[in-house]
């Protein structure tokens, strides 16, 4: 029985599995790039790395925007902080000056 040279990419399924063979990806481009008549194969694949690579760029940035906004979500709804933390998290995210703003009606 054979397979596996790959880590079983041909098993991923989704984002996740993907990103968790990244190496393999490339390892797989490069192979079907050196095949000579899979170029077309090769050239989709590097793209699929491509296409990952920038959305884990894009993904970082809005993680890093969003954390303080998750992170008084979390506290608030563990009662480990009030409302209060959320409209100033959510202040900071959206680059106000006045927390309360968004509140006064």
């Amino acid at each position: 029985m054979g397979g596996g040279a790959y880590n079983y990419l041909v098993n991923a399924m989704d984002l996740e599995d993907l990103c968790t063979k990244r190496n393999d990806l490339r390892d797989m481009a490069d192979r079907l790039a050196g095949l000579g008549y899979a170029k077309d194969a090769a050239l989709e694949t590097e793209e699929l790395l491509v296409m990952l690579r920038q959305w884990e760029v894009r993904a970082e940035v809005r993680l890093r925007r969003l954390r303080d906004v998750w992170h008084a979500v979390e506290w608030m709804d563990s009662r480990d902080c009030s409302e209060d933390k959320v409209h100033v998290a959510l202040a900071e995210y959206r680059g106000e000056g006045d927390p309360g703003a968004g509140r006064r009606s």
